[in-house]
């Protein structure tokens, strides 16, 4: 183990890009670096990439448009099989009333998720798009995780690029980075095997960026996964986003690293620590030196923890989520308004700045 100077020197260096981290000196700093350090270095790199005092974030809602998957994930509280009472696919309806609702409370997106239903095929998720755009032509659709693609281009009988391309024709106009829990095929062998691959997960982003189709990466730390892996995982987020960006595509917008909520998934164990939560924050921000933002996860930590990520390398709070079916089925419930969202940012030291998906301003707090 290497001391405490040495340890903070390489934090200083990455922080200030002075340095590019390697995977044994990201190790390294995750497994012994002092906390307060990788705050402290975390931040240098905040600023640097983010002059200001402004902190983001978006006024959007999950709409999960169905929960009967087939990945059955060891990790997920929320799936359902297609013959339970409780499974559901929400009508064309219900997904207009969630909309005009969001629009309602001057939000300008949904996150539209969803298991991997074994019977809904590309013209399904075609329609559904169309009739979300033709009566909300104003709503941005950040919809369907890799594994959500993969999924659909096979029941479609597609390949990933033309379902990529077909979705984006219908109506959809970016693709979080869901699915990606730990881009490593041994903990997905355990966690997830029926879900797509690592290789899987980023072949989509990549042609997601081919087609420049803007994306975002995810992270779920604290399930079954090693310390080496979670840096495998963002190696592998920041190699595609090398190549992206060389290639003059849009790439990742930003990363949301978040815990494992083990209530009721059959997985069980442990969440994080607010302590661990806030290391792997720092880090992110570290080695991810060419993503552009890093947001906070108050969904997961709650909102105090949340606003203490500002001062450990996050320069977004993320999303109000007026509406959030996932987590909360692992029996977490945290929730915050915009108000509350805006005082917390304030609060820190922050001038909070409302945007949109593709981090463009909406309005200005002063």
């Amino acid at each position: 183990m290497m001391d405490t100077d040495t340890t903070r020197e390489l934090a200083i260096a990455a922080g200030s890009g002075e340095h590019r981290l390697t995977d044994d000196e990201a190790l390294l700093l995750l497994s012994s670096a002092e906390l307060l350090d990788l705050g402290a270095a975390a931040t240098t790199m905040r600023q640097r990439l983010h002059p200001g005092d402004e902190v983001t974030f978006i006024v959007d809602r999950n709409v999960n448009y169905t929960n009967v998957c087939v990945s059955k994930c060891r990790f997920c509280a929320f799936y359902r099989d297609l013959d339970e009472p409780d499974a559901y696919v929400l009508s064309r309806e219900q997904l207009d009333e969630k909309v005009a609702e969001t629009l309602d409370l001057e939000g300008t997106a949904i996150l539209l998720q969803g298991g991997m239903h074994p019977k809904l095929g590309i013209d399904w998720y075609e329609d559904m798009l169309r009739s979300i755009k033709c009566a909300h032509p104003e709503i941005h659709v950040h919809g369907f995780g890799p594994p959500e693609i993969v999924h659909i281009a096979r029941v479609s009988d597609l390949s990933v690029r033309d379902t990529l391309i077909r979705l984006r024709n219908a109506g959809l106009d970016s693709l979080p980075g869901g699915g990606a829990e730990i881009l490593s095929d041994r903990v997905r062998a355990y966690s997830s095997p029926k879900k797509a691959t690592a290789t899987e997960w980023i072949g989509v982003m990549r042609q997601a960026h081919e087609i420049d189709m803007s994306t975002t990466a995810t992270m779920m730390f604290g399930g079954a996964e090693t310390v080496q892996e979670r840096v495998e995982h963002l190696r592998r987020i920041r190699d595609l986003q090398d190549e992206s960006v060389a290639a003059g595509r849009v790439g990742f917008r930003a990363f949301i690293p978040w815990s494992f909520q083990p209530g009721n998934t059959e997985q069980g164990g442990q969440t994080a620590t607010s302590w661990e939560y806030l290391r792997m924050l720092a880090i992110s921000r570290l080695y991810l030196d060419n993503v552009p933002s890093i947001q906070a996860s108050w969904v997961t930590q709650g909102d105090k923890i949340g606003q203490v990520a500002l001062a450990f390398g996050a320069n977004d709070m993320g999303s109000t989520m007026i509406e959030e079916n996932v987590v909360a089925a692992a029996g977490v419930r945290f929730k915050v308004g915009r108000d509350e969202l805006v005082w917390l940012i304030r609060e820190a030291g922050f001038t909070p700045v409302q945007r949109d998906t593709l981090y463009r301003e909406v309005r200005r707090f002063g």
